[in-house]
């Protein structure tokens, strides 16, 4: 009876709710004029992709050249997640590991009714991803909350089609806010948590409140077993509203404001250290030059408390209030410098492509044909997750000669033979004038490497 009450008590203080039970009947099955009014806007979405599969024989000293291709043949892929409808034109939103990479969407909804998708936009460090159903018109869809009014204990439903066995509606609360210290899957940020069951199949499903709005996207959960323990995560709604304008505005790539700066979380020696109390916010411990927040007065040792208004703890948590705001806007930092409680208004901006790139892709009457190579800058940079710190000629692909070879991703090349490398137009002269017997001398993350091989 308590429960009955607690549910009839919620419903009552949510308007936007249609039907307010009335009788017995109606208040045990309290839920039921909500999912009526959420439901027609989750779908299912099925999703194929061909992967190319590896050969038995790859690495193999002695086999590996002679049956490279070798079983080597391009196989279907298929996966099956969830997916919200965010406009009554068909724009859905889903997850990036259900859709990404995809070669063919089809969406059904709930009625049954089948849609074809255009994947608009996609970013795998957020596993998020934009869908455009095509010839959709007057589509039931879920409007968006503000995430950031959401608070830990309120009533939260998750709608999905777990294990493909249908659409399944789950109840639950959520059970905290800015999950910044879980990697899942794909994503890494900041979450909301919830106990609501959810289940393989969920992925891009709804996280709706109790007036039938959006407050996430499922995207996780955290098991030993692959079933639910009631820890799920969705990405919130906040960060979703500016995919939709990303995608809306004609990008394929969700472009997050560049910070320019090292960072990390205060601690308990750190705060004592500074004298500032209880640990909070997020200490500067390097600046690139060309950073918006080094031009708004912030420096290394300054601690940012507050973007926004709103604290911040974490690296991730402060990129995902700078991507929250968006590129081309300008946000509210508070921070703490010298001892002083101080606040500036920080520009977000796109990461610069100074210098310039100057991106050479060798071709085929090159030593290593296939292998891409850019100047480092600060978009590079972003792109490929590198310290800001670097300065040289970075490998970003090493093309299918190159990786026999050992190069990978995020190389940077030191020296061919007896000459340095300081631009990416210097490395195919070098390779010719060092063949046949090729030495090159890189950087791997901290470590030097030599890679030794007959041209």
């Amino acid at each position: 009876m308590l429960r009955i009450a607690i549910a009839l008590a919620l419903c009552l203080s949510f308007p936007a709710l249609a039907d307010v039970p009335q009788s017995q009947a109606q208040i045990s099955l309290s839920f039921a004029p909500l999912v009526k009014q959420a439901a027609p806007a989750v779908v299912n979405i099925y999703a194929s992709r061909l992967v190319q599969s590896r050969s038995p024989f790859a690495g193999d000293p002695l086999f590996g050249n002679i049956f490279r291709d070798f079983g080597a043949r391009p196989q279907v892929q298929n996966s099956l997640g969830s997916g919200v409808i965010l406009s009554a034109d068909g724009i859905v939103v889903s997850n990036y590991h259900v859709v990404g990479q995809a070669t063919d969407i089809r969406v059904v909804l709930n009625n049954g009714a089948e849609y074809g998708a255009n994947l608009l936009l996609a970013d795998e460090d957020s596993d998020l991803a934009i869908l455009q159903l095509d010839g959709a018109q007057d589509m039931p869809y879920l409007p968006l909350r503000d995430s950031d009014t959401v608070e830990v204990g309120e009533l939260v439903l998750a709608i999905g089609n777990p294990f493909g066995v249908g659409q399944t509606v789950s109840s639950g609360i959520v059970s905290g806010l800015a999950r910044s210290g879980v990697a899942t899957g794909n994503a890494r940020g900041y979450f909301i948590q919830t106990d609501a069951p959810i289940n393989p199949g969920n992925s891009g499903g709804a996280l709706i409140d109790t007036a039938g709005r959006l407050i996430g996207v499922n995207t996780s959960i955290m098991t030993r077993s692959g079933g639910s323990n009631g820890v799920g995560f969705a990405i919130p709604a906040a960060l979703v509203q500016q995919f939709v304008d990303q995608a809306r505005a004609g990008s394929d790539r969700f472009l997050r404001p560049w910070a320019g700066i090292s960072s990390q979380p205060v601690t308990s020696d750190i705060s004592e250290s500074l004298g500032m109390g209880l640990p909070t916010g997020v200490l500067i411990s390097a600046v690139h030059p060309a950073s918006p927040f080094a031009k708004a007065g912030l420096k290394a040792g300054d601690v940012i408390l507050k973007v926004d208004g709103l604290p911040v703890n974490t690296p991730p948590e402060m990129l995902f209030r700078m991507s929250v705001r968006g590129i081309g806007h300008v946000a509210d930092v508070d921070y703490l410098s010298g001892g002083t409680e101080r606040s500036a208004q920080v520009e977000m901006i796109a990461a610069p492509e100074t210098p310039a790139r100057a991106a050479v892709t060798l071709g085929a009457r090159d030593v290593l044909p296939g292998l891409s190579l850019s100047r480092i800058n600060p978009a590079v940079e972003t792109e490929l997750g590198m310290s800001f710190t670097e300065d040289g000629v970075i490998v970003t692909d090493p093309g299918p000669y190159g990786t026999r070879i050992g190069l990978r991703t995020g190389d940077m090349l030191l020296a061919i033979g007896n000459g340095a490398v300081t631009a990416p137009s210097d490395v195919g002269p070098l390779l010719r004038k060092a063949a046949p017997n090729v030495t090159i001398i890189l950087k791997r993350g901290t470590s030097r490497v030599s890679l030794r091989f007959r041209a």
